[in-house]
């Protein structure tokens, strides 16, 4: 009997963010029969609000705030570096299989999450019934320089009391320089390009790709954003099965909103 040959079987690709989103979206390729090299082409560095961080995580601590927000694992990163602890009198809620997964290995109970339809900052507007029960309630928003505030401006409208505080600023990470020659000789000839900053690493890093190699960009935003940086797509894998295997691997595990810088 022959054994059947998976979907992204022959792809090495080239996983550009760590943490527990790069292990999720590497595991679920490697199901698909891909090999994967984990290689963070972003990081994150700290904020131009680092006072206004530091003064809302002692409040945190305090018991303070009745929730506080996350829009991406970094949040839980940036708890951890400031050795911040949630109190058990505050709730968490998350938007994103990996950061609600992040902030599960940190031990913490996420209480509210979008729901699977729109798994995004407005989805969990929608479905966060103690906003919508007239009480005021204290919220701690974290979110890097370049996430749109959301969640902030859905809770001030709802008349809710809330700290926002950018945590994170997204930086560019340059790629070893083994990565990049494997990329440039083909040896990884699947890019995974997850987000507008990515895509701006990418092209930037990688200028000279091989004829063949899979540009996987997920998201139409990040896909403009990539041909606005000047990112050549490969005509033979525009629309190739193995391109949308590749991209619906990933969407299978991380959604939308954990794409954001």
């Amino acid at each position: 009997m022959t054994a059947q040959v998976k979907p992204l079987s022959g792809l090495r690709v080239l996983v550009p963010r760590g943490g527990t989103w790069g292990d999720l979206v590497a595991r679920a390729l490697r199901d698909q029969g891909a090999s994967t090299v984990v290689a963070p082409l972003i990081d994150f560095a700290h904020t131009s609000e680092e006072d206004r961080l530091v003064e809302a995580l002692h409040l945190l601590e305090a018991g303070y705030y009745d929730w506080i927000t996350g829009t991406s694992a970094t949040v839980v990163d940036v708890l951890a570096h400031h050795h911040a602890v949630i109190p058990s009198g505050t709730r968490v809620a998350a938007v994103g299989e990996a950061t609600a997964a992040a902030f599960a290995a940190a031990g913490y109970q996420v209480s509210r999450t979008p729901g699977q339809k729109n798994n995004t900052p407005v989805g969990l507007l929608e479905a966060w019934p103690e906003i919508d029960s007239g009480e005021v309630l204290k919220v701690l928003t974290l979110r890097s320089d370049v996430a749109k505030p959301v969640l902030t401006e859905g809770l001030i409208r709802r008349g809710h009391d809330v700290t926002q505080v950018v945590a994170y600023r997204t930086i560019g990470v340059p790629a070893a320089v083994r990565i990049r020659e494997d990329v440039e000789s083909g040896r990884i000839n699947a890019l995974l390009v997850a987000s507008p900053r990515i895509a701006h690493e990418v092209a930037t890093q990688f200028p000279n790709l091989p004829e063949g190699t899979v540009v996987a960009c997920v998201g139409p935003h990040t896909h403009e954003e990539a041909e606005a940086a000047g990112l050549r797509h490969d005509p033979e894998h525009r629309d190739s099965e193995v391109k949308r295997a590749l991209i619906q691997t990933v969407e299978s595990v991380i959604d939308q909103s954990d794409m954001l810088d």
